[in-house]
């Protein structure tokens, strides 16, 4: 067995006694916890302070006359104010990394039962953190027995996933928060929800900043404004939830937008201006398209997030504004730093926690679910419910989930369907008729009817489409075309090299897809 080492301090009034023989009527829990048949005490490291020097003796004596394998090791720990949080745990902090402990040679159990509430409280403080390498230790009089025995004593593990009602709890606990995340909804799209479990414990244990990447529509801003919901419910954010869209800041009105300016700054500039990012003070910034940015903005916005600090336009002095930052954006931001547009330095800082959202064509089996969340919205919007028949909705799924629906605007493209479906049902019933009409104005929309149209336009700029030469585009457009129609990129990638893959002992078609696509600025998340 590896030694025990206790480490508490000594208990200025549970310990005290008169210095005579009257003091073994006494329970004392620095000395008794050295009585125990079932708990061997090797050494105490036992804390006081000055004033307390001749208890210390006193007690170190007593322990040795009843334990004499325990060694007592007395520290001077002086503070100023005992009940100064502050200053205890400072310097139980400095005591702690001072010492030299070794959990593969001995166990620590951290005494608790003594010392002021505020140095129990650091002490438990430091173990949870693991600077002290232990577990707590609680001892206490023997209830009914004689006053003057060792008592009774006991450890608390603090990893709760050992204690099986309080795991179960916080399981439940974090299943709620992971549904509070996703609205209530009850996706199916297992690597969705993997994604959503790692974003609600950085959520709940990480302030730095999170980036969410994915297509328009995918669902960014619904998902920052629930983060920062969940975070207020825990009471972890003071402050409001600012949303920015950073594409409808342009030219010099951007500076001023985000980091407010002075009276005078500038032709126009009657009052003075707090800004965004001080608005968002003691709460969430949500800097929605942050690729959208120019360079300047982008680095007053890295300052901002490091330094808690900026300066407001035409101003000398700094303002101060603690916020948590999430970025959204549709832009691939390791190629915008690799074109310069966007910044190195700010991307590194935004990169540690970024998650990618799916497409709406990446998660068919999560829109019978969504379907019925924007149903409850359109009833709690409108103050009318309205469901479907089952012939129609059997119908209306059906569509939703095959290869002929593009949902080219993700989620909302299925929020627009169901709100028009829903006005159009003033009997509260969507019917076949309805699902019917509604398909077909959706074909319509996401594949205009234009003379010799491969569906490039939909996909590409002017620009871009004009800087493909005629034999690329006829490829090009098959391909795409083939996207459409394939339920993931691993099945567009068998569909387009079935022939040469019977010739290959081993392939990755979807990752050849992906280099294929991305010379002409594609991805899936296209599809």
């Amino acid at each position: 067995m590896k030694p025990t080492v206790v480490i508490g301090f000594l208990g200025s009034t549970l310990d005290a006694s008169k210095f005579g023989p009257s003091r073994w009527n006494k329970w004392r829990p620095s000395v008794g916890l050295t009585m125990h048949e079932d708990l061997r005490v090797d050494r105490f490291i036992m804390l006081h302070g000055r004033q307390h020097q001749r208890l210390a003796e006193y007690i170190s004596e007593d322990i040795a006359s009843v334990s004499p394998e325990t060694t007592v090791e007395r520290r001077l720990l002086d503070f100023d104010d005992p009940w100064d949080f502050e200053e205890v745990y400072g310097k139980l902090l400095d005591f702690v990394r001072a010492e030299p402990f070794d959990p593969d040679v001995e166990d620590y159990l951290i005494h608790i039962t003594t010392g002021t509430h505020v140095a129990q409280i650091c002490l438990f403080l430091l173990t949870e953190a693991n600077y002290l390498p232990g577990r707590l230790l609680q001892t206490q009089p023997s209830r009914g027995a004689p006053s003057s025995g060792p008592g009774t004593w006991t450890t608390i593990d603090l990893d709760l996933s050992r204690y099986d009602s309080i795991a179960t709890r916080f399981a439940a606990a974090s299943a709620e928060s992971t549904s509070f995340l996703k609205s209530g909804i009850e996706t199916r799209n297992a690597a969705f929800n993997r994604m959503i479990d790692e974003i609600e414990q950085v959520a709940i244990r990480s302030r730095a900043p999170v980036l969410l990447m994915g297509p328009t529509g995918a669902g960014k801003s619904q998902l920052a404004r629930r983060i920062y919901e969940l975070k207020r419910l825990r009471h972890q954010v003071k402050g409001g939830f600012v949303e920015v869209n950073c594409a409808t800041l342009k030219g010099d009105s951007a500076m001023s937008a985000l980091f407010g300016h002075r009276k005078g700054a500038f032709t126009g500039a009657v009052a003075d201006r707090p800004g965004l990012l001080r608005a968002a003070d003691g709460g969430m910034l949500f800097l929605d398209e942050i690729g959208e940015l120019g360079l300047d903005e982008q680095a007053m916005i890295l300052r901002a997030i490091e330094d808690k600090k900026f300066l407001p336009v035409g101003s000398d002095k700094d303002v101060a504004s603690d916020f948590q930052l999430i970025a959204g954006t549709n832009r691939d931001l390791a190629r915008c730093v690799r074109d310069g547009t966007f910044r190195d330095d700010l991307y590194a800082r935004l990169n540690l926690w970024t998650f990618t959202l799916p497409g709406l064509a990446e998660r068919r089996e999560d829109i019978a679910p969504n379907l019925d969340y924007e149903l409850d919205r359109f009833a709690e919007r409108e103050g009318s419910r309205v469901t479907f028949n089952k012939e129609a909705r059997d119908h209306y799924i059906a569509f939703a989930t095959s290869a002929k629906a593009l949902w080219l605007g993700n989620f909302r493209d299925l929020a627009a369907s169901i709100t028009r479906m829903a006005t159009f049902s003033p009997k509260g019933r969507i019917d076949l008729d309805c699902v019917k009409t509604e398909i077909a104005r959706m074909k319509r929309a996401w594949v205009p009817d234009h003379t010799g149209d491969d569906g490039l336009d939909v996909l590409l700029s002017p620009e871009q489409r004009a800087a493909i030469d005629p034999f690329d585009r006829v490829q090009l457009a098959y391909v795409t075309k083939v996207c459409r129609e394939s339920r993931s990129l691993s099945e567009a990638g068998r569909n387009l090299f079935s022939a040469s893959l019977s010739r290959r002992a081993s392939s990755n078609d979807a990752d050849r897809l992906r280099k294929y696509l991305a010379r002409f600025d594609l991805s899936w998340t296209h599809f």
